[in-house]
C-alpha cells in the first residue's frame, strides 16, 4: 500500500537566516531531513508538504529546499496572498517550480475575507489557468468557505483539517464535532475533496482515540473514500498527538477494508494532486 500524507509542515529552527514570524507550540525545529527520518519509520511513502503559514508567511523558500534535497519524498504547496497586486504572476511562476502541485488560500474568520473578494477571485481563476488545486483553509467559517466553493465551481478546491477547527492544545473542545453536518452537506460540491487530517486530534479519548470512527463513517458515507485525502498535519498538531499517534490508529483499525485504507491513505490524495513519491521507501 502506497501511503502518502497530505499535510506536513516542516521548518527550520528560528534563526536569523530565516526567522519565524511567531513562536507556536512544536518542536524548536522539524526540519526536511527529520521529516523524512520519521516519516521513514512509520512506512510512509511521502507527503504533501505545506509551506508553513504560521511561521513563513508566503515565503515557500525553504519548502524548496527540502523538496530539492528530497525530490521522490515530498510535493508542495505554497499559500498565496490575495492581496498582492501580483499574485497572478506568483502563481505562474509558481507552476513552473520543481515539485509544485497546488496553492492554498486562507479563508478563517481572522482574514475576514468575503467570498466575492476581489483578490480570491483572481487566485481561483489563476489556479484553474495553470491546473492546480486549491488548498483551503476554512475552519471556523465553513459559510464563507462554501460560498467560495459555489462561486467557482471550475476550480478543484482541496479543504483542509475536514473544514472543522482543531484544538492546538489539549483538551479537545465540549463538542468537537458539532460542525460536521455542514461538512457532510460540502460533499454535493463536485468539485471538491477533503483532507481528513488533524482527526486524531477531535479525539475526547486516549490514543488510539477510539471515538473519531462513528463521525469519520459519516463523513466517508457522504464523501466516499476516494473523495477522502487522509493527513497527519505534522507538526500543527505537535502538542496534542505525536507523529506515531497519527499514524497508526488509520493503519491498525478494523473499521477500514484493506481497500478503504489503502484509497484513504495514498490512493486519494496521488488522484487529487497528480502525484506520488517516485518509489517505494521502508
Amino acid at each position: 500500500m502506497l501511503i502518502i500524507d497530505s499535510q506536513v509542515h516542516a521548518y527550520e529552527a528560528n534563526t536569523p537566516k530565516r526567522p519565524w514570524l511567531n513562536v507556536p507550540n512544536r518542536p524548536p525545529s522539524a526540519t526536511g531531513d527529520e521529516t523524512v527520518a520519521a516519516m521513514g519509520k512509520l512506512g510512509i511513502d511521502g507527503a504533501i508538504f505545506i509551506s508553513a503559514f504560521s511561521l513563513y508567511g508566503y515565503d515557500a523558500s525553504y519548502a524548496v529546499e527540502v523538496q530539492r534535497k528530497h525530490p521522490g519524498r515530498f510535493a508542495l504547496v505554497k499559500p498565496v496572498n490575495p492581496d498582492d497586486p501580483a499574485v497572478a504572476e506568483h502563481i505562474a511562476e509558481w507552476k513552473k517550480q520543481p515539485g509544485a502541485v497546488g496553492i492554498r488560500v486562507i479563508v478563517t474568520r481572522e482574514p475576514g475575507r468575503n467570498p466575492s473578494d476581489a483578490g480570491l477571485d483572481r487566485v481561483l481563476r489563476e489556479a484553474v489557468r495553470h491546473d492546480f488545486p486549491v488548498n483551503i483553509l476554512c475552519w471556523g467559517n465553513l459559510e464563507r468557505g462554501t460560498a467560495l466553493i459555489d462561486r467557482h465551481p471550475d476550480t478543484r478546491f482541496i479543504i483542509d483539517h475536514l473544514g472543522i477547527l482543531q484544538p492546538r492544545t489539549l483538551p479537545a473542545p465540549p463538542e468537537p464535532w458539532a460542525e460536521l453536518p455542514k461538512v457532510l452537506d460540502l460533499a454535493r460540491h463536485k468539485n471538491a475533496v477533503i483532507k481528513v487530517s488533524g482527526a486524531c486530534t477531535l479525539s475526547k479519548e486516549p490514543y488510539p482515540f477510539p471515538d473519531i470512527w462513528d463521525p469519520l463513517a459519516r463523513l466517508f458515507d457522504a464523501w466516499g473514500f476516494e473523495r477522502c485525502l487522509w493527513g497527519t498535519d505534522w507538526t500543527r498538531a505537535f502538542a496534542v498527538v505525536n507523529y506515531e499517534q497519527a499514524v497508526k490508529p488509520f493503519l491498525e483499525t478494523e473499521r477500514l477494508s484493506d481497500s478503504e485504507r489503502a484509497m484513504l491513505m495514498g490512493g486519494a490524495c496521488a488522484k487529487a494532486y497528480g502525484w506520488s513519491p517516485a518509489k517505494r521507501y521502508g
